[in-house]
């Protein structure tokens, strides 16, 4: 859920934008939790049942018995990889790591809380997740939990790729982004998509205030092309200030997007992006895998 800013348009929208930047790389995801859950941030929520449709969808096309490795960028914690793969809901992550319980722990004493939490609520057919953030300490803590396969803290957008992360995401099959589209260019996704020895599916939650063009245009060269769930849109969170609704009004305005019921009514909306090769967009429509809830 963070990654480096890209971009002059990037840097700007987010300057904009209440930063919460101390609370995306602590050794756990306590002050994630209780930041984030007073500005009702939900986007997890959004895209849980659409990612699980859309990795069901993917493990079918490619007919294979092995569990489908799904690529996590801008991963933060973790929380992506434990609603996928675990019989839990956002709300449930809210009330557990804002608890009393949870707030009277060690770093150390959560994470073995969390190793038994987390295993007692696992699917038996999960799927493998790889995470890919810039934050080491969300990293860690992911990998120390379960809830990541592998992670690498690797910042795509500014230096070059590491051999270890190219073998490790040679059998993705999915890339799923929930937090950092408009921190990310082509730079990050051309030397993953290169090592993927199968085509790659990537679903993306975008805010309605920036653009997925740049992305959607270097995806191309691999075969893969964008479509743009136009309904239904999903809150993100809500503003923390007017200057921010105002932004949000302006910039959706500006991206031809009528902000009117949306961010009008006080929330960040993001919409639904999926890239695929033209053959599984033509057999599954992209309304398979949306969802009425905003």
């Amino acid at each position: 859920m963070e990654s480096a800013a890209s971009g002059d348009s990037a840097a700007c929208g987010q300057a904009e934008m209440t930063s919460f930047d101390e609370v995306y790389d602590q050794p756990d995801p306590r002050d994630f939790f209780r930041l984030l859950g007073r500005w009702d941030y939900q986007t997890p929520h959004h895209a849980q049942g659409v990612f699980r449709r859309v990795a069901a969808a993917r493990t079918r096309t490619l007919r294979a018995a092995a569990p489908l490795t799904v690529l996590d960028i801008c991963c933060s914690y973790g929380v992506n990889a434990a609603l996928l793969n675990h019989s839990l809901t956002l709300d449930d992550l809210y009330a557990h790591y804002t608890s009393s319980q949870a707030a009277a722990l060690t770093t150390a004493e959560l994470i073995e809380w969390d190793r038994a939490y987390y295993a007692a609520h696992r699917h038996p057919d999960a799927h493998r997740v790889i995470g890919l953030d810039i934050a080491a300490n969300a990293i860690s803590y992911a990998l120390a939990v379960g809830l990541l396969d592998e992670g690498f803290t690797e910042n795509l957008e500014a230096a070059p790729h590491t051999r270890a992360l190219l073998r490790a995401v040679q059998p993705t099959r999915l890339v799923t982004v929930t937090g950092g589209a408009s921190f990310l260019s082509p730079r990050t996704f051309r030397p993953l998509l290169t090592a993927a020895h199968e085509p790659v599916w990537i679903a993306a939650f975008v805010l309605r205030t920036g653009s997925y063009h740049r992305i959607a245009d270097g995806l191309t060269p691999y075969g893969l092309i964008t479509e743009k769930a136009a309904a239904p849109t999903y809150r993100q969170r809500r503003f923390t200030s007017v200057r921010e609704q105002r932004y949000a009004i302006t910039a959706v305005t500006a991206a031809g997007e009528d902000p009117r019921g949306k961010e009008t009514g006080g929330y960040f909306h993001t919409a639904l992006h999926l890239s695929r090769p033209p053959k599984d967009a033509t057999a599954l429509p992209l309304t398979t895998f949306t969802s009425e809830s905003a």
